[in-house]
């Protein structure tokens, strides 16, 4: 049993969700996410978990595949239409500063190789890529504040 909150998300809009199937969340942020995407009128169509990336993992030095979770194509305030690939995730995975163990500390390795591959492959077709975070995700709170070391 996980301690995520895990299921498959029912399209309200389906004319904007351009995924295959029905959208799987696998946290309360990414469902969140998956509502704002829906039900935003400014965005024009979204899809998860719909494109493999290759990139080369850094502790193990292999090969490997990352699934971002989200691209979406909106229209911005001056009326341009964009898209953007979107990876959801803990400050304590994203974010060096916040890594409070040393698990969080290579996942956030991991998680920089993964995001370097694609903010690559996001240039080559003209899109942007962003990690948003729980401060990100939920406007109504604040930014998560570093943790001060322990004193020894």
């Amino acid at each position: 049993m996980s301690k995520y909150h895990q299921g498959r998300y029912k399209v309200q809009n389906p004319q904007k969700y351009a995924g295959a199937g029905s959208p799987t969340f696998r946290s309360g942020w990414e469902l969140t996410f998956m509502q704002f995407c829906d039900n935003n009128p400014n965005i024009v169509a979204w899809a998860s978990e719909p494109v493999k990336i290759n990139y080369m993992h850094p502790l193990t030095g292999k090969l490997t595949v990352y699934v971002p979770d989200f691209i979406i194509t909106y229209i911005d305030a001056k009326g341009n239409k964009l898209a953007e690939v979107i990876e959801i995730k803990p400050a304590s995975q994203s974010r060096p500063e916040f890594a409070r163990k040393r698990g969080e500390a290579q996942q956030v390795v991991v998680n920089y190789a993964k995001w370097e591959a694609a903010t690559k492959w996001a240039k080559k077709r003209g899109m942007r890529f962003r990690v948003l975070n729980e401060g990100d995700i939920y406007a109504n709170t604040k930014k998560p504040k570093p943790k001060k070391p322990r004193k020894k």
